[in-house]
């Protein structure tokens, strides 16, 4: 895949262009989004990022376009995942419905820049590093353990980074509109929204390290991991408010996108052993038996299992619901009697 410095630059424009429009159209006046303002931009959102995938089909051929497409099906689920824990930090944040999209506008464009970086550490240590595949393998079966047992319980109001930056810093205790900081009687404070926008960007940081590898896994043309991961941050902000109530119901995402980065892992380990070179693991020799899994397979599996867990997540919150229903009713009764 040839992508020339120009191509490059127009992307990043753009990328950049697109995050601009967004927060003077939509971020820069405080409101909450309705059910319909959200699903337009969605739709449109992921819209653009499946034509952009046909486009790299077309122009580049649908090998790597289904590298772009299985990159940014697991980049989406991975950011779903991380809308849940978002959830989790304006609830612990008590940030008012009004003054989220910035929020997540700042958390959203903070990921973007750390996942950049990432991106160009990795591309680099993949042009010269071959065992890396091994590292990048092993850290995503060590996350996909950490996420099959994730409860996404602890609370970022008390984390050690929020701690410290409420040690350090002058902060109010009540939210003063939008604003990160305020004057009062001529001193300086900081609003609840910066720790607010430290515990997301502290989060963007951990999930960066689950989602580069994972990408990684699929392709390793830094081009398709940036604009996966681009477009799968794209629209987030109104994903949110489109499946807040959503998010709580699906109860097995994380043993979904476990289930996803085990595979990516064993698909590195694999891709390692056919590539390797270090001379304590069969001489130092390429690994014949090792199989390179193909693009369209990995597709296939990523689709079927996202499809998987948010059928069988809706289908027991719908059960529980339920039962709640019946055991209420049957109190009621009982109460009666």
């Amino acid at each position: 895949m040839q992508i020339t410095p120009l191509i490059w630059l127009i992307t990043i424009a753009v990328t950049i262009a697109f995050f601009v429009f967004e927060f003077f159209v939509h971020v820069r006046k405080p409101h909450e989004p309705t059910i319909a303002e959200s699903a337009r931009w969605s739709v449109f959102y992921i819209s653009l990022a499946l034509l952009f995938g046909v486009g790299i089909g077309m122009v580049s051929g649908w090998n790597f376009g289904g590298e772009y497409f299985a990159g940014y099906l697991t980049e989406k689920a991975l950011s779903i995942d991380n809308l849940f824990v978002f959830l989790i930090v304006m609830t612990g944040f008590a940030v008012p419905k009004a003054f989220q999209q910035k929020v997540l506008m700042i958390g959203i464009i903070i990921a973007l820049i750390m996942r950049g970086a990432f991106i160009a550490v990795g591309a680099t240590l993949i042009e010269n590093v071959s065992w890396i595949f091994y590292i990048f393998g092993a850290l995503l079966l060590v996350l996909a353990y950490r996420q099959a047992f994730s409860d996404h319980e602890s609370d970022p109001a008390n984390g050690k980074v929020v701690k410290f930056a409420r040690k350090l810093l002058p902060i109010t205790n009540d939210y003063h509109e939008d604003k990160i900081a305020v004057k009062i009687d001529g001193k300086r404070f900081f609003t609840p929204m910066l720790l607010t926008i430290v515990a997301i960007g502290f989060i963007d940081l951990v999930f960066a390290v689950d989602s580069i590898p994972a990408i990684y896994g699929l392709t390793n043309e830094a081009y398709i991991v940036f604009t996966a991961n681009a477009f799968a941050l794209m629209g987030l902000r109104q994903l949110y408010f489109l499946i807040g109530g959503l998010l709580e119901r699906l109860v097995y995402l994380a043993q979904g996108l476990a289930v996803i980065l085990a595979f990516i892992g064993v698909k590195l380990v694999f891709h390692a052993l056919h590539v390797n070179e270090l001379p304590f693991i069969n001489g130092g020799q390429h690994v014949e038996w090792a199989p390179e899994i193909p693009i369209w397979f990995s597709l296939v599996f990523i689709g079927l299992t996202i499809t998987v867990a948010t059928v069988l997540s809706l289908r027991k919150t719908r059960g529980d619901a339920r039962r709640d229903e019946a055991e209420v009713a049957v109190d009621a009764k009982e109460g009666r009697l």
